[in-house]
């Protein structure tokens, strides 16, 4: 699916691939692209490819498949500096699995020491997860589409012990501010993920929304043609309408992530939209 996802990247982005073992091969596959691929050796290490290729104008990272610990700490570099986006395979259950893998990655490469700080910077590079699944039957199809939003950290403490005049009423609101700062430490949800796409009964249906964020990122780096192709494409399946770069939701639902389309209202027992070409 990766050699595939190539061809419906701009052929104007120089592409820039970094592997173990070479098993892509992209030049090959497609010749008349700008595409540099790289692997490391006994005398050049993966990191020394890696710093290359952030000086060779390269405007999409691939990484053939994060499988090791260094090549997980590869892979957050490119995503963090130096590229557009990032591609890359791995072979978590799960989102809540791929996260936890990378985190354990990065902290056993060294590269973090917090459990907390490392999970942050892998929130904060995957945007969506294509999860392919191959069944019994020897088919390969893909499950789901799963969009990660990362969780603000919102300024929750307050300055009400200035108005308390006893020792006692500053104490309490002492409490207050710590009992969110505890809670912060301890329980802070450093992110969401919800199904963009599903495969269900041998078709795909859309279950939310792709959020605000992605939808402005996705639209500036798109042309003119494909920018009115996505806006039709948000309109008609989640009612999301389009003016200039503000996002316009169709109602209140959309903002929760229900389901509403043209305006309707939500109606109880109702199906996911089939996705429409």
């Amino acid at each position: 699916m990766l050699m595939a996802m190539i061809e419906n990247i701009y052929e104007t982005m120089n592409l820039r691939i970094t592997e173990t073992a070479f098993e892509l091969h992209l030049r090959k596959i497609y010749p008349t692209r700008n595409i540099l691929s790289m692997r490391e050796t006994e005398t050049v290490s993966g990191q020394d490819c890696l710093d290359v290729q952030k000086k060779t104008d390269g405007s999409v990272n691939i990484i053939g498949e994060v499988a090791t610990d260094p090549v997980a700490s590869w892979m957050i570099q490119s995503a963090q500096v130096a590229s557009k986006f990032t591609l890359f395979t791995h072979h978590a259950k799960t989102f809540p699995d791929l996260v936890t893998a990378l985190r354990n990655s990065m902290l056993r490469a060294g590269v973090f020491k917090d459990e907390r700080t490392a999970e942050e910077q892998v929130v904060s590079v995957l945007n969506f997860d294509i999860h392919l699944v191959k069944d019994f039957r020897g088919r390969r199809y893909i499950e789901r589409v799963t969009e990660c939003i990362p969780v603000e950290d919102r300024n929750e403490y307050t300055f009400d012990h200035r108005k308390e005049k006893t020792l006692e009423g500053k104490f309490d609101k002492f409490m207050d501010n710590a009992t969110v700062f505890f809670t912060k430490t301890t329980n802070r949800e450093l992110y969401k993920y919800r199904n963009v796409l599903e495969y269900h009964d041998g078709t795909y249906v859309l279950t939310n929304p792709i959020s605000e964020h992605n939808i402005k990122e996705m639209r500036n780096n798109m042309d003119d043609s494909d920018i009115e192709g996505f806006n039709n494409f948000l309109q008609r399946n989640w009612g999301i309408k389009l003016e200039d770069e503000n996002i316009i939701e169709a109602n209140q639902e959309i903002a929760t992530g229900a389901k509403a389309v043209n305006n309707e209202p939500k109606k109880r027992g109702r199906k996911p939209k089939k996705v429409e070409a």
